[in-house]
């Protein structure tokens, strides 16, 4: 039995998340108090009674995600041995819980990244100029080729599952494939975010985030980490800073991350963050692979595994 311990990205946010753990851990709310004063603002409070609209908006969620995470994991791992773990990752923004999770980066200098993770990728495009849109069951060289045939600035942001592809872009390049799948009796539905995620549009947020990951310690990775760009593990703690850069235009290759997970050898998948998408994509994936989720204090203290 060998595991991969995996962290969500944004959109697995609600109000009040981590709120039981914060009530019943000194220890979580010792994270949470670290994370409002890295930020200057209060985050827990963001967390636990939004409301809603400030909680979405991406400077607030991405830190927020990433310290509810945290904090599920450390104390996982206070009240249980979490053994053969031989993989972590990450979807997107949970790229850097996992990194902080294998301690190979600071909580509070990772909070603070991706707060202005959040804050560059929402400045990068105006509103309503870009989109994404969920393509249900299209084989990928069909979605690479109609993107292609759309003459605008669209493709792939995730490879989620064999079930599901994200594309994003220019607003009149997703709208072009969404009609062009649905001539073709094809599903697209387009999904409510506030920018085009993993496309070329976010080059001004990739610009801006190589400094501040060019200014960030790193340090040597206590569990090996997929990246999201490779779909393989980081070779060297110097590859942190440039893939993580890549992965703000980047397609995310979650699908093949856990394939090759799969081909190392690993059975079990543990998600450790708020909702269980991440367990669901693996089950499309691997369906024999064996998954667990950790997003509230009763999953904490009812894991047998």
């Amino acid at each position: 039995m060998s595991r991969i311990v995996v962290f969500p990205g944004q959109g697995s946010q609600v109000v009040g998340m981590g709120k039981d753990l914060y009530e019943a851990s000194e220890e979580a709310r010792a994270i949470f108090a670290a994370a409002d004063e890295a930020l200057g603002l209060p985050l827990t409070r963001i967390c636990f009674e939004g409301p809603t609209e400030e909680l979405m908006l991406t400077k607030y969620t991405q830190p927020a995600i990433l310290t509810v995470s945290y904090a599920l994991w450390k104390e996982l791992t206070k009240r249980h041995t979490i053994e053969n773990v031989r993989y972590m990752a990450g979807h997107s923004l949970g790229e850097y819980t996992a990194l902080v999770a294998s301690g190979a980066m600071d909580f509070t200098e990772a909070v603070r990244a991706v707060h202005l993770r959040g804050s560059f990728m929402q400045e990068a495009v105006e509103v309503g100029k870009g989109a994404m849109a969920a393509v249900i069951d299209v084989p990928r060289e069909t979605i690479y080729k109609i993107c292609n045939e759309s003459g605008h600035l669209v493709g792939p942001a995730n490879f989620n599952s064999p079930k599901q592809v994200v594309i994003s872009g220019i607003a009149e390049g997703v709208d072009w494939v969404i009609n062009k799948l649905k001539t073709e009796n094809k599903k697209a539905l387009k999904l409510k975010v506030s920018a085009p995620f993993h496309s070329e549009l976010m080059k001004p947020a990739e610009e801006k985030m190589r400094e501040v990951l060019w200014g960030m310690r790193v340090n040597t990775f206590g569990v090996p980490v997929i990246s999201n760009v490779t779909a393989r593990p980081y070779r060297s703690v110097d590859e942190i800073r440039s893939l993580l850069t890549a992965q703000i235009c980047g397609t995310v290759n979650w699908e093949d991350s856990i394939r090759f997970a799969h081909r190392e050898g690993i059975t079990e998948l543990i998600e450790v963050g708020p909702g269980n998408v991440l367990a669901k994509l693996a089950n499309q994936i691997v369906p024999e692979m064996k998954t667990y989720n950790v997003a509230t204090l009763a999953d904490i203290e009812h894991f047998n595994a």
